[in-house]
């Protein structure tokens, strides 16, 4: 009897565009990452532990979270990183939060945004102040299964197949262009928990890898 492949390793995983070894140029300045979370971090400390571990030519001048009990400040405390409380219930709008982040950021002279696990919808007035330099990271295999609970959506959808995506952010929520994705099989006795956790290993993945390509065509703009 032949064993089925997904069930002897229930970690495979598809990335596209394929991740190779990674380099940083020392002589280029860092990239400038600016970090928004709403709750653990882990896809932040993730970034973090990378360009400590000078993996990446890039820095994390300041985090920015919005949610008081937010474990994501504790983790940037570990790295010496300033960490800053947004609490959009402090806001009379999404805009207003916005406004908040953007002024914080300029004062940091952040380059890129990252949103790693940022729980609130974007709006133009951040979107117009990092014009096609704001990304995010979404568990499911865009444009399949957006917006919350994407995990539960593809139980629900009896799909064999999910992932993950890291993509420039615009003002439809999980749309813009794909930057990398990362495949994960769903195995028959999945739960939420489960699948999520598997996806989430491949999140970290493909988040340093896209950071990693970004970094690459910003030292190429600077040459």
């Amino acid at each position: 009897m032949t064993a089925n492949p997904v069930s002897v390793n229930s970690n495979a995983c598809l990335i596209s565009p394929e991740i190779g070894q990674s380099s940083i140029a020392p002589a280029h300045p860092p990239l400038k990452l600016g970090v928004l979370a709403s709750g653990s971090g882990s896809n932040f400390e993730v970034i973090a532990q990378a360009i400590q571990n000078q993996q990446l030519n890039a820095q994390i001048p300041v985090l920015i979270y919005n949610n008081p009990e937010a474990k994501a400040a504790a983790r940037a405390e570990k790295y010496g990183i300033s960490s800053i409380l947004l609490n959009h219930r402090d806001c009379k709008s999404r805009e207003e939060l916005d406004t908040k982040i953007v002024k914080t950021f300029q004062e940091y002279d952040v380059e890129w945004v990252v949103m790693a696990g940022w729980m609130r919808i974007v709006t133009k007035v951040l979107l117009d102040a990092f014009p096609d330099r704001v990304i995010n990271i979404h568990p499911s295999l865009l444009p399949s299964f957006p917006g919350i609970r994407a995990v539960e959506q593809a139980l629900a959808a009896k799909v064999k197949i999910t992932g993950c995506t890291v993509h420039i952010a615009r003002l439809e929520v999980d749309s813009g262009p794909i930057l990398m994705q990362a495949a994960v099989p769903v195995l028959p006795d999945d739960t939420a928990e489960t699948l999520h956790a598997r996806i989430q290993v491949q999140e970290h993945k493909i988040m340093l890898g896209a950071i990693a390509l970004i970094a690459e065509s910003h030292q190429k703009y600077c040459d």
